[in-house]
């Protein structure tokens, strides 16, 4: 079952430990603001919870994981204020990631694009389907991948980031996102991802809470400028969404 709402839906269940953010939207999971805001207070929400060791993040639906950023509001940005607002919705969902205190497993079911790719590898382990395609299409219309490059560069290294980004008409498979570490494990059909899910979240959320809370601060040593660094990268697209060549390429995305 899907959303029909414009602006998306947003639910946690809490369970054994786990708690399980699922978000929506009808067009393909892509996120509004409004819906990126309410991810961002969750996970900030789901940190203080001591019943929490372990958060799923999962999105609605059998097919796409997610599109990324609304497109609709990406054409409708008239000024700078407005385009670093934009961009710095997934600056704060991917900081409160890292700040949150819990280890985030993430669920790719399907293909992921931009801010999508931003989110899993803002993820610390991730379990995926071989559908869950990957793609940084973002200079086709004329911006980059700056927000989330951090946090993507810190998963699959420059060199993979380069290729995807350089390449950005064209989708990477689940198994080239296994390859170079932005998925951990790649599963044939949803049935199988949820059964690995529930069995390696299980184990997980079995260990000491404070363990798991300590490995979470290791594993994002060296971050501690991004509250900074992607406010900054906002600002970098939302200067470029103003350009006339993302202007005119974004009313020929609209037309189509």
């Amino acid at each position: 079952m899907t959303t029909t709402r414009q602006n998306g839906s947003l639910f946690t269940n809490i369970q054994n430990n786990i708690a399980t953010i699922e978000f929506g939207h009808p067009a393909s999971n892509s996120f509004p603001s409004v819906l990126l805001e309410r991810l961002t207070k969750e996970l900030n929400e789901v940190a203080k919870n001591d019943a929490v060791s372990v958060i799923i993040l999962k999105s609605e639906g059998e097919r796409a994981f997610c599109a990324g950023a609304s497109f609709d509001e990406l054409v409708s940005i008239s000024n700078l204020e407005s385009g670093k607002q934009f961009f710095s919705g997934f600056a704060n969902v991917i900081n409160a990631m890292r700040t949150c205190g819990k280890l985030i497993v993430g669920r790719v079911q399907g293909k992921t694009v931009g801010g999508g790719v931003g989110l899993a590898a803002a993820c610390d382990y991730v379990l995926a389907t071989e559908n869950a395609s990957i793609k940084l299409s973002e200079f086709t219309i004329g911006i980059g991948p700056f927000v989330i490059e951090p946090a993507v560069k810190r998963k699959i290294g420059l060199a993979a980031l380069s290729e995807l980004t350089l390449d950005a008409t064209n989708w990477k498979n689940a198994y080239w996102a296994k390859e170079k570490g932005l998925f951990a494990k790649v599963l044939e059909t949803n049935k199988e991802l949820d059964e690995e899910l529930e069995i390696f979240t299980f184990k997980l959320a079995s260990y000491n809470p404070e363990a798991l809370s300590e490995m979470k601060r290791v594993l994002w040593d060296g971050t501690s400028d991004w509250d900074v660094l992607l406010t900054d990268r906002a600002a970098i697209s939302g200067e470029l969404v103003l350009s006339e060549f993302t202007k005119n390429a974004l009313s020929k995305f609209s037309k189509k």
